[in-house]
């Protein structure tokens, strides 16, 4: 009983997440031979989008005064659900597509030594995510963030049934009783949110129960790698080897089975947020678009430093917006924000009421060492700089600009924030640590490395006539009706 409890809660966001997307008719019709990509794409979005929709649904009752309960909780979003798949009704029903892409999945029609190579590589992710499991299961809660910052306040919010109010230590010690206290009562409430709903599904509170979704954001991420690597082009087994190559990063396999940090969350919205308006530059998809744009203020919900990472889209908005002035100016807000560095590391500019200066730490050392010494990463950072070094000329192509001025963003954070840590260790804690913030941004570093390592096959409904067409979606050419997977 305890197990269906718990599926029903895992799959309840999840569902109605992936029909949000499939009434949208997101993303747009593929062809045929990348419809397996379209449909692990809606899989990977769907769990996030779930995700907040759930915990934007539990703000909504709390606020009205509506106690947390299985009925008021699943109900809505049950029928969210149902009316979305209605309206995404079509020749094919979701579940003949997930048939479709089981089938594609086990029995890929591949050549014979790509179809070995793949079935090796789906077995050891099979093995990977079955220990992780295991893990997840039998493993109280345990990490230091997870039991000060973010399950303190599920535990009470499950206990009352809505969200009680946690002050910092001044004021809680002043505030009438109804007010509670732990190491960062400011954090958002996303995750705890998260955490309370599979403990008021199941019925009581668990420490191992709480942790199942870890487990889903990592399949989920997975499959939203490998639909969007698809969609890019790549061919199966390469689109496959990347989103290996993501879920077997040693250290975000480490946030799963020590679950309850917030940080594969935020890596996991961030990459999809980043993905998402790198498709939107080339497709102009009001839906891209919108899935961009919601995820990235999905960020600081997450996170305080969310935030952060959600202001590095910028450059890359700017970039897809203007492709040829907007590397211009992408440009010149990196030139500025060193420029202000600089200047408020070797001055003190005083303000009314305000004095600015930054302690400047010479963090190489560290850095070297978290990137490329210590066993996170499987020689991750080493090829991204070997590919940089040798595709430095497609770097700025359309195909790329967008994806590589959010990695050069989240690179310059990742460096200020080590070498201001002093000083942004107050406001984003998690952000001073420097393998903690290459989590963030090691999925998309991963992403864009497959995509600088693989040239694209070309779809097979684009005509050559059609050069100057964008090689992701070529448009003015319209598909054969037994080449469209309706939506």
């Amino acid at each position: 009983m305890d197990a269906l409890a718990l599926l029903l809660a895992a799959a309840l966001p999840w569902a109605a997440g992936c029909a949000a997307l499939l009434a949208a008719r997101w993303p747009a019709p593929a062809s045929a031979e990348r419809a397996s990509g379209r449909i692990a794409s809606v899989a990977g979005y769907g769990y996030f989008v779930g995700v907040f929709l759930l915990t934007t649904w539990m703000r909504l009752l709390s606020a009205t005064g509506i106690g947390f309960g299985r009925i008021s909780i699943a109900a809505p979003l049950a029928l969210l659900a149902m009316l979305a798949i209605y309206r995404a009704r079509g020749a094919r029903s979701p579940l003949a597509r997930f048939a479709a892409f089981a089938r594609s999945v086990l029995q890929p029609p591949l050549p014979l030594w790509q179809r070995i190579v793949w079935l090796v590589l789906l077995a050891f992710m099979g093995l990977r995510l079955s220990t992780l499991a295991v893990e997840v299961a039998v493993r109280p809660l345990y990490p230091w963030d997870a039991w000060t910052r973010w399950a303190t306040k599920a535990r009470v919010w499950y206990e009352f049934g809505r969200m009680m109010p946690f002050l910092p230590g001044s004021s809680w010690l002043a505030a009438p009783s109804g007010a509670y206290f732990d190491a960062s009562p400011a954090s958002p409430a996303t995750i705890p949110l998260l955490q309370a709903w599979s403990a008021i599904a199941l019925g009581r509170w668990d420490d191992s129960a709480t942790n199942w979704p870890w487990l889903l954001m990592l399949v989920a991420l997975a499959l939203a790698i490998y639909g969007m690597l698809r969609d890019r082009g790549l061919p199966p087994l390469g689109a496959l080897t990347g989103a290996y190559l993501v879920a077997s990063l040693p250290l975000l396999d480490t946030h799963v089975a020590l679950a309850g940090y917030a940080d594969l969350m935020l890596a996991g919205t961030y990459t999809l947020a980043s993905l998402a308006l790198a498709r939107w530059a080339s497709t102009r998809d009001l839906r891209d678009g919108a899935i961009a744009v919601g995820l990235a203020l999905g960020c600081p919900f997450i996170e305080a430093s969310g935030s952060i990472w959600a202001s590095t889209l910028i450059p890359a908005a700017i970039v897809a917006s203007w492709p040829r002035p907007g590397l211009k100016v992408a440009a010149s807000i990196f030139g500025t924000a060193v420029l202000a560095l600089a200047v408020l590391a070797r001055d003190t500019p005083l303000l009314p009421g305000l004095t600015l200066h930054l302690t400047y730490q010479a963090p190489w050392r560290s850095l070297t060492d978290a990137l490329f010494l210590q066993d996170n990463w499987h020689l991750l950072w080493y090829g991204a700089l070997v590919l940089a070094i040798v595709r430095a000329r497609r770097l700025l192509q359309p195909r790329f600009a967008p994806l590589v001025a959010t990695a050069a963003a989240a690179l310059a954070w990742l460096l200020a924030g080590s070498m201001f840590a002093a000083n942004i260790v107050g406001w984003f804690p998690e952000a001073s640590v420097v393998s903690r913030s290459a989590l963030v941004m090691a999925p998309l570093t991963i992403f864009l490395c497959a995509l600088l390592w693989q040239e694209p096959t070309p779809s097979p409904d684009q005509d050559p006539s059609t050069a100057k067409m964008h090689p992701i979606h070529p448009q003015g050419k319209a598909l054969r009706a037994t080449e469209v997977l309706d939506a």
